[in-house]
């Protein structure tokens, strides 16, 4: 096997395009490939936006702060100089890049695509996921096919389009191909685009509200998921991402990368940033409000966390080793195998039965005499109905028994040398789960929903 130089020596003197830039783990992995390398000679992000200035004012984010304490009065003319935002669309053909010359300028000098845009929202109404989760995919591919000196392709999907009831281990392979999760029926993308289509038309022709569209949109998603076998819009549109990758596999230097729950920082740029409210810490900061009594999760579930740098440092350790060659193109990062987090607390069911479902049905045998029986009953009724609105929408992040392997990114980690162990960990067998979240995670999540609420004020 050939000797890999390393993760700074692989982006020395090369340049990255990177979608979905503007988003929580894409603005790490830019701070981090600037950090590792800085004479990395360019990064293109693309940016959903109007225009170039509208692209630029996207990118700035308090992450880029180290470097900004590094660079002092040098940074911004440094760092201007490596970054080039891109204002695009994944969702239109060429990237959504109106300018020509600058799309054919961006094919010819790129070496390595991280194609990260995506909506993660879990009840993304079906269109949207659609275009952006599946559709994105075709139209990156299609680019990459013109890129004239690429040497890689990473697509960061989710681990989550694999999902199982059972207690079992979810190996690195692909999924079915073209088939619903469980191999039984055919999955057509044209006919599900069709399918959307008409479903769209058929609003419009009815003068349905926007509202209704969108709610509409999101039931059909939600059904749609379900009907192939997957948990929601956003798992299964991410899974026929991967399925389009797959084809190809053959002529495209594709590698995917599949994440379990992703929470915040670890130590680096330092320790708890995060952005946007992840699976896991809806739970934390509607429980911190008194919103949301219990968590939806089970004594015998093994929750699958990852911080956001540990990631992005598995990113960065595939796009520098992955072998050339290899049938192997798919790595899972999590911790349920290598060092789990397990949940002490009963049964999620049992306490929903115990002290929701029948405390209502027995208020109901009684009958409610006095507006405060229907006040307590209300108040009960809202509570329940929140939690289990929680419930549906991350089942299958925390009930679920399965583990996911990650055998082929411990291989991966075995083939760094010394110097990138330190300077890209990713091996979570050394997390300390407790102090973690005691002492990272949860007061960055508060910190975040502080900044939040400040922003919402002014």
């Amino acid at each position: 096997m050939e000797k890999l130089p390393g993760a700074a020596e692989r982006f020395r003197g090369k340049t990255v395009l990177i979608t979905g830039a503007t988003g929580f783990i894409a603005k790490l992995v830019v701070e981090k490939i600037l950090r590792l390398q800085p004479e990395v000679k360019r990064l293109y992000l693309l940016v959903r936006a109007a225009d170039q200035v509208s692209a630029k004012q996207r990118v700035r984010s308090e992450i880029f702060q180290p470097l900004r304490d590094k660079y002092q009065t040098h940074f911004n003319f440094w760092f201007w100089d490596k970054v080039f935002p891109l204002a695009g669309d994944v969702s239109l053909t060429n990237l959504g890049i109106g300018d020509a010359r600058l799309a054919e300028d961006v094919r010819k000098e790129t070496y390595i695509i991280v194609h990260m845009a995506a909506t993660v929202n879990f009840a993304e109404r079906y269109d949207t996921a659609l275009e952006v989760n599946t559709m994105g995919v075709k139209h990156m591919i299609e680019f990459a096919s013109k890129c004239t000196n690429l040497e890689l392709v990473l697509l960061v999907s989710t681990a989550y389009v694999n999902i199982i009831m059972e207690k079992g281990i979810i190996m690195e392979k692909p999924l079915q191909q073209w088939r619903s999760f469980d191999g039984r029926f055919n999955l057509d993308l044209s006919e599900e685009m069709a399918f959307k289509e008409a479903k769209l038309k058929e609003l419009v022709s009815r003068n349905a509200s926007k509202h209704n569209i969108r709610n509409t949109m999101k039931k059909i998603g939600a059904e749609r998921a379900r009907k192939f076998g997957w948990a929601n819009s956003y798992t299964f549109t991410k899974a026929m991402g991967e399925m389009l990758a797959y084809e190809q596999k053959s002529r495209l230097p594709i590698v995917i990368i599949r994440p379990t729950a992703v929470a915040s920082t670890l130590n680096d740029p330092f320790p708890g940033w995060i952005e946007g409210a992840k699976a896991i810490d809806t739970w934390i900061s509607n429980y911190g409000k008194g919103q949301l009594k219990f968590f939806p999760t089970d004594v015998t579930t093994v929750i699958d966390v990852v911080p956001a740098d540990i990631v992005v440092n598995a990113m960065l350790s595939i796009i520098s080793y992955h072998p050339q060659g290899t049938t192997d193109f798919i790595y899972q990062i999590g911790s349920s195998v290598t060092n789990p987090l397990k949940i002490a607390m009963s049964s999620f069911y049992e306490i929903m039965d115990k002290h929701y479902k029948v405390p209502l049905q027995d208020m109901l045998r009684r009958g409610l005499s006095t507006a405060e029986d229907h006040h307590i009953y209300n108040h009960l009724k809202r509570e329940y109905d929140f939690t289990v609105a929680v419930a549906e929408v991350y089942w299958s992040f925390t009930i679920p028994k399965m583990r996911y392997d990650d055998s082929k990114m411990q291989n991966l980690m075995a083939m760094m040398t010394e110097r990138d162990r330190e300077l890209i960990p990713c091996n979570t067998r050394v997390i300390n789960w407790n102090k973690y979240f005691m002492e990272t995670h949860i007061p960055g999540v508060m910190d975040y929903e502080s900044r939040e609420l400040t922003r919402a004020r002014i």
